[in-house]
Protein backbone atom coordinates (compact mmCIF):
# COMPACT_ATOMS: atom_id res chain seq x y z
CA UNK A 1 0.00 0.00 0.00
CA UNK A 2 1.20 3.10 -0.97
CA UNK A 3 1.19 5.98 1.54
CA UNK A 4 0.35 9.58 0.86
CA UNK A 5 2.51 12.21 2.72
CA UNK A 6 -0.41 14.80 2.63
CA UNK A 7 -4.10 13.98 4.52
CA UNK A 8 -6.47 12.97 2.12
CA UNK A 9 -9.71 12.61 2.93
CA UNK A 10 -11.54 15.61 5.36
CA UNK A 11 -11.12 13.63 8.32
CA UNK A 12 -7.71 12.83 7.63
CA UNK A 13 -6.79 16.60 7.51
CA UNK A 14 -9.57 17.26 10.45
CA UNK A 15 -8.66 14.87 12.88
CA UNK A 16 -4.77 13.19 13.09
CA UNK A 17 -5.13 9.42 13.95
CA UNK A 18 -4.32 8.91 17.76
CA UNK A 19 -5.11 5.37 17.86
CA UNK A 20 -7.84 3.02 17.38
CA UNK A 21 -8.90 3.14 20.87
CA UNK A 22 -8.65 6.67 20.93
CA UNK A 23 -10.03 7.48 17.56
CA UNK A 24 -13.31 5.29 18.73
CA UNK A 25 -15.81 7.87 19.83
CA UNK A 26 -14.45 10.53 17.06
CA UNK A 27 -15.28 7.40 14.95
CA UNK A 28 -18.54 6.84 16.18
CA UNK A 29 -19.62 9.82 16.11
CA UNK A 30 -18.44 10.78 12.43
CA UNK A 31 -20.64 7.63 11.38
CA UNK A 32 -23.67 8.12 13.14
CA UNK A 33 -23.40 11.69 11.91
CA UNK A 34 -23.21 10.81 7.98
CA UNK A 35 -25.73 7.93 8.43
CA UNK A 36 -27.69 10.92 10.05
CA UNK A 37 -27.15 13.26 7.27
CA UNK A 38 -27.88 10.84 4.96
CA UNK A 39 -31.57 9.96 6.22
CA UNK A 40 -32.06 13.99 6.54
CA UNK A 41 -30.94 14.28 2.87
CA UNK A 42 -33.66 11.36 1.94
CA UNK A 43 -36.45 13.72 3.42
CA UNK A 44 -35.75 15.85 0.75
CA UNK A 45 -37.41 14.33 -2.13
CA UNK A 46 -40.03 14.67 -5.42
CA UNK A 47 -41.26 11.67 -7.49
CA UNK A 48 -41.64 12.57 -11.23
CA UNK A 49 -42.47 9.07 -11.62
CA UNK A 50 -43.81 6.08 -9.44
CA UNK A 51 -40.70 4.36 -8.36
CA UNK A 52 -37.96 6.55 -7.41
CA UNK A 53 -37.96 9.33 -5.72
CA UNK A 54 -34.94 12.12 -6.47
CA UNK A 55 -33.73 13.21 -3.24
CA UNK A 56 -30.77 14.73 -1.59
CA UNK A 57 -29.08 11.38 -0.36
CA UNK A 58 -26.41 10.83 -3.00
CA UNK A 59 -24.78 14.47 -2.26
CA UNK A 60 -24.34 12.97 1.68
CA UNK A 61 -23.11 9.63 0.40
CA UNK A 62 -20.56 11.32 -2.17
CA UNK A 63 -19.25 13.29 0.69
CA UNK A 64 -19.52 10.45 3.40
CA UNK A 65 -16.58 8.44 1.04
CA UNK A 66 -14.74 11.74 0.87
CA UNK A 67 -14.91 12.69 4.59
CA UNK A 68 -14.96 9.48 6.33
CA UNK A 69 -12.37 7.32 3.61
CA UNK A 70 -13.35 3.98 2.54
CA UNK A 71 -13.76 2.00 5.99
CA UNK A 72 -15.98 4.15 7.80
CA UNK A 73 -17.54 5.41 4.70
CA UNK A 74 -18.73 1.71 4.54
CA UNK A 75 -19.75 1.63 8.53
CA UNK A 76 -21.72 5.02 7.98
CA UNK A 77 -23.63 4.12 5.30
CA UNK A 78 -24.10 0.33 6.73
CA UNK A 79 -25.89 1.90 9.78
CA UNK A 80 -28.13 4.27 7.43
CA UNK A 81 -28.93 0.99 6.14
CA UNK A 82 -29.46 -0.78 9.47
CA UNK A 83 -31.70 2.14 11.04
CA UNK A 84 -33.65 1.97 8.05
CA UNK A 85 -34.38 -1.42 8.38
CA UNK A 86 -35.34 -1.93 11.90
CA UNK A 87 -37.97 1.00 10.84
CA UNK A 88 -36.36 4.80 11.60
CA UNK A 89 -37.46 6.67 9.24
CA UNK A 90 -34.33 7.30 7.60
CA UNK A 91 -35.62 6.09 4.07
CA UNK A 92 -37.37 8.31 1.54
CA UNK A 93 -40.89 6.80 2.04
CA UNK A 94 -43.67 7.45 -0.45
CA UNK A 95 -44.26 6.43 -3.86
CA UNK A 96 -46.77 4.22 -5.51
CA UNK A 97 -44.52 0.91 -6.31
CA UNK A 98 -42.78 0.16 -2.91
CA UNK A 99 -39.28 -1.21 -2.33
CA UNK A 100 -38.65 -0.26 -5.98
CA UNK A 101 -35.43 2.10 -4.53
CA UNK A 102 -33.84 -0.68 -2.24
CA UNK A 103 -31.10 -1.33 -4.39
CA UNK A 104 -29.49 2.25 -5.14
CA UNK A 105 -29.63 2.17 -1.01
CA UNK A 106 -27.67 -1.05 -1.26
CA UNK A 107 -25.33 0.97 -3.39
CA UNK A 108 -24.92 4.09 -1.58
CA UNK A 109 -22.61 1.32 0.73
CA UNK A 110 -20.61 0.63 -2.45
CA UNK A 111 -20.32 4.11 -3.36
CA UNK A 112 -19.05 5.11 0.22
CA UNK A 113 -16.29 2.69 -0.31
CA UNK A 114 -15.34 3.32 -3.97
CA UNK A 115 -15.34 7.02 -3.52
CA UNK A 116 -13.41 6.68 0.06
CA UNK A 117 -10.92 4.23 -1.00
CA UNK A 118 -9.93 6.86 -4.54
CA UNK A 119 -9.36 9.64 -1.90
CA UNK A 120 -7.34 7.56 0.48
CA UNK A 121 -5.00 7.08 -3.02
CA UNK A 122 -4.84 11.02 -3.39
CA UNK A 123 -7.74 11.76 -5.71
CA UNK A 124 -8.99 14.62 -3.63
CA UNK A 125 -5.74 16.83 -4.83
CA UNK A 126 -6.71 16.79 -8.63
CA UNK A 127 -10.47 17.83 -8.80
CA UNK A 128 -10.52 15.71 -12.26
CA UNK A 129 -9.78 12.94 -10.61
CA UNK A 130 -11.97 13.60 -7.36
CA UNK A 131 -14.90 14.20 -9.91
CA UNK A 132 -13.98 11.06 -11.56
CA UNK A 133 -14.03 9.15 -8.00
CA UNK A 134 -17.49 10.60 -7.46
CA UNK A 135 -18.71 9.14 -10.92
CA UNK A 136 -17.53 6.03 -9.76
CA UNK A 137 -19.24 6.24 -7.32
CA UNK A 138 -22.82 7.35 -8.70
CA UNK A 139 -21.97 4.57 -11.14
CA UNK A 140 -22.41 1.60 -8.44
CA UNK A 141 -25.27 3.68 -6.95
CA UNK A 142 -26.42 2.67 -10.36
CA UNK A 143 -25.16 -0.42 -11.09
CA UNK A 144 -27.03 -1.97 -7.27
CA UNK A 145 -30.32 0.28 -7.77
CA UNK A 146 -31.47 -0.07 -11.98
CA UNK A 147 -31.30 -4.15 -11.64
CA UNK A 148 -33.56 -4.47 -8.52
CA UNK A 149 -36.02 -1.60 -9.82
CA UNK A 150 -36.29 -4.21 -12.97
CA UNK A 151 -38.02 -6.21 -10.39
CA UNK A 152 -40.80 -3.76 -9.65
CA UNK A 153 -41.17 -2.30 -13.37
CA UNK A 154 -41.44 -3.19 -16.80
CA UNK A 155 -38.27 -3.97 -18.09
CA UNK A 156 -39.14 -1.38 -21.15
CA UNK A 157 -39.41 1.48 -18.25
CA UNK A 158 -36.00 0.73 -16.12
CA UNK A 159 -34.10 3.50 -17.63
CA UNK A 160 -36.82 5.93 -17.47
CA UNK A 161 -38.18 5.45 -14.07
CA UNK A 162 -34.25 4.84 -12.95
CA UNK A 163 -31.91 6.66 -14.55
CA UNK A 164 -32.79 9.78 -16.74
CA UNK A 165 -34.92 11.50 -14.69
CA UNK A 166 -31.92 11.92 -12.52
CA UNK A 167 -28.46 12.33 -14.83
CA UNK A 168 -28.76 16.27 -14.20
CA UNK A 169 -29.74 15.97 -10.62
CA UNK A 170 -27.02 13.73 -9.91
CA UNK A 171 -24.46 15.04 -11.77
CA UNK A 172 -25.28 19.02 -9.98
CA UNK A 173 -25.00 17.01 -6.45
CA UNK A 174 -21.60 14.98 -7.52
CA UNK A 175 -20.27 18.32 -8.68
CA UNK A 176 -21.21 20.06 -5.71
CA UNK A 177 -19.93 17.73 -3.37
CA UNK A 178 -16.62 17.85 -5.61
CA UNK A 179 -16.45 21.34 -5.22
CA UNK A 180 -17.06 21.17 -1.06
CA UNK A 181 -14.16 18.69 -1.07
CA UNK A 182 -11.67 20.73 -1.93
CA UNK A 183 -12.81 24.20 0.17
CA UNK A 184 -13.02 22.07 3.06
CA UNK A 185 -9.00 20.72 2.82
CA UNK A 186 -8.42 24.14 1.69
CA UNK A 187 -10.20 25.90 5.03
CA UNK A 188 -8.46 23.22 7.51
CA UNK A 189 -5.02 23.66 6.09
CA UNK A 190 -5.52 27.17 7.01
CA UNK A 191 -6.87 27.11 10.06
CA UNK A 192 -3.96 24.86 11.16
CA UNK A 193 -1.60 27.54 9.38
CA UNK A 194 -2.86 30.03 11.67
Amino acid sequence: MRSVSSPTTIMQALLPTRGALRDLPIDVVLIVGYALLTGLAAQIKFFVNPAVPITGQTFAVLLAGATLGSKRGFASMSVYLAAGIIGLPVFASGGAISGASRGYLIGFVAAAVIVGYLVERGWSSNPYKLITAMFAGEVLIYAFGLPWLAFYVPRDKVLEYGLTPFIFGDAFKLLLAALLVPICLEGIRRLKNT
